[in-house]
């Protein structure tokens, strides 16, 4: 074979290698999953009756949650004996209800600023707080307190007579707060606790 036939075939066949490789390593672009939750089955919405002898109304509560009694405050004894939690165990939270009496008007002002504050400690962490004003019949009055963002609380409220009865409720989940992930269990249990509002009535 001719030398230089050699060395110029030897050169051919190194070109079309190199040339055949870089066609096969083209760049590619990777995008990022996004990021995912274990899938948690959301119980049907059913409801039971709530009725406590310790407490002067009644309302439908879902059924996959329990009734705990609250019988202290800040390691204090409660204000009254109709403190209780409505604890959701398979969606890890809870809705703390806190009942008073009215002996005054001072009191009923008392207690709707305090519910206000209590709303506004969430205010560096929520994006938005959204104010519902709540009325209907048999003398039930209040506000619904619609959180949204970070804060620790997502749902709170207060209804009221305006003359004998107040009760707060404030919705936590015992976790850490990842908005997007718990947004699904905030929106199921919300609808839920709207329910209760809807079906309260003193007694």
């Amino acid at each position: 074979m001719n030398f230089k036939k050699f060395i110029f075939s030897k050169q051919f066949f190194s070109i079309l290698l190199i040339s055949f490789l870089l066609c096969s390593c083209e760049e590619r672009t990777y995008t990022p999953k996004p990021r995912t939750f274990p899938r948690v089955e959301l119980p049907a919405h059913e409801y039971t009756a709530f009725q406590e002898m310790d407490c002067p109304f009644k309302f439908d509560m879902p059924v996959y949650c329990k009734v705990e009694k609250d019988s202290t405050f800040f390691d204090e004894k409660a204000p009254s004996k109709c403190w209780f939690n409505l604890e959701f165990p398979t969606l890890n939270g809870s809705l703390y209800c806190s009942y008073q009496d009215i002996g005054s008007k001072k009191d009923l002002e008392k207690y709707i600023n305090e519910a206000f504050r209590m709303v506004k400690e969430h205010h560096i962490k929520a994006d938005y707080i959204e104010e519902l004003p709540y009325s209907k019949e048999n003398r039930v009055f209040g506000m619904i307190f619609n959180l949204e963002g970070a804060a620790a609380s997502s749902f709170q409220f207060y209804l009221t007579d305006s003359s004998q009865h107040f009760i707060r409720g404030s919705l936590y989940f015992n976790t850490q707060i990842r908005p997007d992930s718990l947004a699904p269990f905030y929106e199921f249990i919300k609808l839920d606790i709207i329910h209760l509002v809807n079906t309260f009535e003193w007694e």
